[in-house]
C-alpha cells in the first residue's frame, strides 16, 4: 500500500441537525469519498449507515445525502465532525495534524442535544482535547461516549458488534428499536 501525501483539508459541508436533535454523533474528518459526496460516512464499505439502520429496524437509507439526512433527522441524531480543517493523508486519522475544531456550542444550544458520541479513537481524542474545553468555557456540560470506528479500516469489528456498540445512540435518541 503506497503512502499518501499530506494535504490541507477543509471540512467542506456543515452539520446535519435540527431543533429536535437529541444526540450529536461526531467523526474526526470526512473521508475523501465523503468530502466528494458532501455528506457523512459515504465510503461504500463504511458500516455507519448499516449499523444505524439495524438499530432503528429500517432498511439502509439509499446512498444519497438527502435520504441519509432525512434518516438522521427522523431518528433525532445530529451529525458533524470534530475538525473544521486539518492536514491529513487520505482518510488516515492517525496522520491528522494541525486540527482546527468546529464550534459545537451553537447547535447544542439551539437543539435538544444532551449527549455526544464520537466515532473512532481519534475523534474521541480530538474531542477531549479541542472541543470539550471550549464547551466547558461556554458553560455547556456534555457527556461524551466514544464508540468504535465504522470505517472499513476497523475490520476487526463486525457489523453485529458495531450495532451493539451503537445501541447507546438509539437509546439516547429515545428511539431504541
Amino acid at each position: 500500500m503506497k503512502s499518501q501525501e499530506m494535504q490541507h483539508v477543509e471540512h467542506g459541508f456543515g452539520p446535519v441537525w435540527d431543533a429536535d436533535s437529541r444526540v450529536l454523533v461526531l467523526g474526526s474528518m470526512p473521508s475523501p469519498n465523503s468530502r466528494e459526496a458532501a455528506f457523512y460516512y459515504m465510503h461504500p464499505q463504511n458500516r455507519f449507515w448499516p449499523a444505524m439502520a439495524a438499530l432503528f429496524d429500517e432498511p439502509v437509507p439509499e446512498a444519497s445525502a438527502a435520504a441519509r439526512r432525512d434518516f438522521a433527522l427522523r431518528h433525532r441524531f445530529a451529525l458533524w465532525d470534530v475538525i473544521a480543517s486539518c492536514d491529513i493523508a487520505g482518510a488516515s486519522d492517525s496522520s491528522i495534524r494541525n486540527a482546527v475544531p468546529n464550534d459545537l456550542a451553537p447547535i447544542i444550544r439551539a437543539s435538544r442535544i444532551t449527549h455526544v458520541f464520537t466515532t473512532g479513537g481519534k475523534a474521541a481524542q480530538l474531542y477531549r482535547r479541542l472541543c470539550a474545553p471550549r464547551l466547558v468555557a461556554a458553560g455547556i456540560g456534555m457527556p461524551m461516549t466514544p464508540l468504535p470506528s465504522t470505517s472499513p479500516a476497523n475490520a476487526r469489528m463486525r457489523l453485529p458488534q458495531l450495532v451493539e456498540a451503537y445501541r447507546a445512540v438509539a437509546e439516547a435518541c429515545g428511539m431504541a428499536g
